[in-house]
């Protein structure tokens, strides 16, 4: 019996030994539930998971279902990085935005926001280089090879282009504020331009606001929604398009200019899901709206938070804010 009650207690002890344990995962932040419509987005233990930190300001999060890795911008540093859940944080392009050989002379000279081709190419807004650009390589063998797809409107050169959305047809719809312009450079744009771009032709479609910056279709592409990253004016702006592609009906999708006295950030980056709810970051975090405007609640961060990007099928949100890249499970 007690040799029996011996090996009984050392089977114990390899199995503990052999069983794998599981990595606690770092959380931050809260939700916050303002409508009970958001019980049908975001489970009531959902959670801010902290993926990796580290980071200068993390950007332009993109989701490549192929390769099954999110794509980001750390912009001051001049890299898109990707992460798997295999094998977490690795660098994916140097530079990213600013490729010249002499000193940028811009605080913000990486790339921004990221996109996807209809056909599967990464879609980059270059502060530095200060245009809309495609790189040209495979995805699952990235090299520094980018080719312009728009970097003037009438001959002038853009500011810095931030933020892209792409549409089904392959027409890039970008913004255009300054906030990678070289110091001491005059803008040759004397407006902060939103525009799209359309077999190589350049189209204006709005000049009238003041920091244009994320951007994004709603499900039919008939309406976008548009940032604006002015503390005096923190709004979301909505435009339908009409049968020439100009913008018509503007109009304030929200407003939260009085959130920024107290709350971190500003609107920023957005996506928009299948349902047409509408995330989009700003004073205090995500923003979850539904397709109306209403708010559904928020992901509260401590942190400003830039923009955030959804996985294939929506389950996921991945969500960079200042140093941190995150994750919320849907």
């Amino acid at each position: 019996m007690k040799k029996l009650s011996l090996l009984l207690l050392l089977s114990i002890a390899i199995s503990c030994v052999n069983k794998p344990t599981e990595k606690k995962i770092e959380t931050i932040g809260s939700i916050e539930r303002t409508d009970p419509a958001l019980n049908d987005i975001m489970p009531a233990d959902a959670s801010i998971e902290i993926l990796s930190d580290g980071y200068d300001w993390s950007e332009g999060p993109v989701w490549v279902e192929s390769e099954k890795m999110l794509l980001f911008s750390d912009v001051p540093r001049n890299i898109v990085y990707k992460w798997t859940e295999k094998d977490s944080i690795d660098i994916f392009l140097k530079p990213s935005g600013y490729t010249g050989e002499q000193n940028s002379n811009s605080p913000e000279e990486g790339s921004n926001g990221l996109g996807l081709s209809p056909d599967g190419k990464l879609i980059l807004c270059q502060h530095g280089d200060r245009r809309l650009a495609v790189l040209d390589a495979p995805l699952n063998a990235p090299q520094v090879n980018y080719q312009t797809l728009a970097d003037n409107y009438d001959g002038k050169r853009f500011n810095s282009p931030n933020d892209v959305a792409v549409r089904s047809n392959g027409d890039y719809f970008f913004t255009d504020p300054p906030y990678g312009m070289p110091r001491g450079v005059q803008q040759e744009i004397p407006f902060q331009g939103v525009y799209k771009v359309s077999n190589g032709a350049v189209a204006l479609l709005v000049d009238s606001l003041t920091r244009p910056n994320g951007i994004a279709f709603m499900p039919d592409e008939k309406t976008v929604i548009i940032a604006n990253s002015d503390r005096a004016k923190a709004k979301w702006y909505a435009y339908d398009l009409n049968e020439n592609d100009e913008f018509v009906n503007g109009r304030v999708f929200y407003d939260a200019t009085a959130n920024t006295a107290s709350e971190p950030g500003l609107p920023d980056g957005l996506k928009i899901d299948k349902k047409g709810n509408v995330f989009a970051t700003g004073p205090g975090g995500v923003w979850i709206f539904n397709s109306e405007g209403k708010v559904l609640g928020r992901i509260l961060l401590p942190v400003s938070t830039a923009n955030c990007a959804f996985d294939a099928d929506e389950k996921t949100l991945f969500i960079t804010a200042d140093n941190y890249l995150l994750r919320v499970k849907l």
